[in-house]
């Protein structure tokens, strides 16, 4: 059963709490924060065999493309096997994932945070790592990608106005591609990248500065827009398999995504 997303009735004091104060410090303090066996075992096997079919489908595509609103974005492997870089608004296709990106702990960790009754999906995706398949990303801030500092998007009430959550659907470990995070890099909010290359400057993502983010099935990483990451190729023995769902403040998108246009407001 996929738990409906919490109703709220406009007021500060309505929403519905996930995380604890301890957590919320910590979020603020560090830009992100992990939320232990935040989904049972009926949340994990709904997802995973959603997963999988959207995978098998994966497979008998030959490049990357839509298929009834959802975006299979496709490459190759160094050995020219095809891989699965990411799949993008996986509720078009497969719409128990639509419905579970609107758990009622991920609306409630986005309301929480965003201090906001309004709230709109943005993100709703599924990232493989196969081992031996080489998918990683570059060191990056989410506000890069929601465009910040350009006329799509305002920051409308001083928290970011977005944040994004990673729910682990297999163990994340050292071996099969973890997500690194830099503690507090949040603080320096969104950083002009390379016109050319995208890129960081150098100086803001050593890696000794970096944390890994070793998380067990049905943990949670939540994350804000300005919090430096990359991700490392899965060279371990079992796949790595995440649900992204993110969310922002009401009106402060204007890029439009293929599958949601500005956002997918949250009925609350």
């Amino acid at each position: 059963m996929v738990s409906p997303a919490p109703r709220l009735n406009g007021s500060q004091s309505t929403l519905h709490k996930v995380l604890s104060k301890a957590q919320l410090e910590a979020y603020w303090r560090d830009g992100f924060v992990i939320v232990p066996g935040a989904f049972d075992a009926t949340f994990l096997q709904t997802t995973l065999h959603a997963i999988n079919q959207l995978a098998r489908l994966a497979r008998g595509l030959q490049e990357t493309c839509v298929r009834r609103g959802t975006q299979f974005v496709l490459s190759h492997t160094a050995h020219g096997e095809q891989r699965i870089d990411r799949i993008v608004g996986v509720g078009g296709i497969q719409p128990v994932l639509g419905q579970l990106g609107q758990h009622a702990t991920l609306v409630g960790i986005a309301t929480q945070i965003l201090r906001s009754t309004k709230v709109t999906q943005l993100i709703n995706q599924v990232h493989y790592k196969f081992p031996g398949d080489d998918v990683a990303f570059e060191w990056h801030q989410d506000s890069l990608h929601r465009r910040y500092g350009t006329e799509y998007w305002t920051d409308v009430n001083g928290t970011g106005s977005f944040v994004e959550t990673i729910a682990a659907i297999d163990p994340m470990t050292l071996e099969n591609g973890p997500i690194y995070v830099i503690p507090g890099s949040h603080q320096g909010g969104h950083i002009a990248v390379d016109p050319h290359t995208k890129s960081l400057p150098a100086s803001k993502t050593r890696m000794d500065d970096a944390v890994p983010v070793l998380l067990g099935a049905g943990d949670l990483l939540v994350m804000g827009p300005y919090t430096i990451h990359c991700s490392q190729p899965n060279t371990g023995q079992t796949p790595r398999r995440t649900f992204l769902n993110g969310f922002a403040c009401t009106g402060a998108n204007r890029r439009i995504y293929p599958h949601v246009g500005t956002g997918l407001e949250i009925l609350t």
